[in-house]
């Protein structure tokens, strides 16, 4: 099967020299979800953007269901629906009179049926007759996927889409895009929030500075990304952590006032019940624990420098 999206040495340098891509390489295949992470300035968007058209490359070629996107434009552009982080709307305008626009722009005739089951799926028929600058916040980023779907892409970018929403509207979303990919559509992802990615996503791809460091399937890389620390605060500082213990590759923290255990969350056991009974064996007491999972931050630095 070829890939609804075809990524080859792109490269993107903006006037200044910082250099926003650096040789990515990817393929997309049709009617999955792909989740793109990163950390601000990693590089997300500027992908997006490129291949949505408002970007111009550096270097390296993009595909969009085999038409190239520069030398075909146009075709490529009516392929796309494009739901970007900021909220930009004709504020004095009706929703229906903007998903209708929209739609109109890309050369599509008029079908208000299709219009009307847009707006109930997002649950938006209620607002169809209201200007957008009386709708929440959460109101108009429904009308922002609106517009997004009224031309009826066969490939959605959803840029940070439950950035400031709430829990209803995510919900939603989610639901929603799920029943666009039963439906064909090949919808790519950008988010920072792995717990996202895990419950949508076929796969997921980690991109920072510009490089795009790692594509998995998402079973694969949650295991590698669910890991745990237990962080044990002493009653007396340690000098070093007892031979008997050296199997829990524990960690001496807080001027030996602590031990920090890793563990894998995934894991058929976590070895916790063993770790404090052999802590009790050895003598050594605790004061109090309590466990933290590493940052998104700290996930890319591990795999950056696993991938170097």
């Amino acid at each position: 099967m070829d890939p609804m999206i075809s990524i080859s040495g792109l490269s993107k340098t903006y006037a200044s020299g910082f250099h926003a891509l650096k040789d990515v390489n990817l393929d997309i295949k049709p009617g999955e979800i792909f989740a793109l992470l990163g950390p601000n300035g990693a590089g997300k968007t500027t992908l997006i953007s490129i291949i949505c058209g408002i970007v111009t490359p550096s270097e390296g070629s993009v595909t969009v269901d085999g038409h190239d996107i520069v030398r075909h434009y146009r075709a490529t552009r009516s392929l796309i629906g494009l739901v970007p982080q900021e909220l930009t709307t004709d504020t004095f305008e009706t929703v229906w009179n903007t998903v209708k626009f929209s739609r109109g722009l890309f050369g599509k005739r008029s079908d208000p049926a299709f219009i009307e089951k847009t707006l109930k799926e997002l649950t938006l028929w209620d607002k169809k007759d209201s200007q957008i600058m009386t709708l929440s916040g959460g109101m108009k980023r429904r009308v922002m996927i609106a517009k997004a779907l009224s031309h009826q892409p066969q490939v959605l970018f959803l840029d940070e889409p439950t950035a400031g929403v709430d829990v209803e509207l995510r919900k939603d979303m989610w639901g929603l895009v799920r029943g666009l990919r039963e439906a064909g559509v090949t919808i790519i992802l950008t988010t920072h929030y792995i717990e996202e990615a895990e419950e949508i996503a076929d796969r997921i791809g980690v991109i920072n500075n510009g490089e795009l460091i790692l594509v998995e399937n998402t079973a694969e890389l949650m295991r590698k990304l669910g890991k745990k620390q237990l962080t044990l605060e002493l009653h007396k500082k340690i000098d070093a952590v007892p031979a008997e213990l050296s199997q829990h590759n524990l960690e001496l923290a807080a001027d030996g006032g602590a031990l920090v255990y890793t563990y894998d969350t995934q894991a058929d056991r976590t070895g916790i019940t063993a770790l404090l009974r052999d802590l009790h064996e050895a003598g050594i007491r605790f004061r109090d624990l309590q466990t933290t999972q590493s940052s998104l931050e700290e996930i890319f630095v591990s795999l950056l420098r696993t991938d170097t």
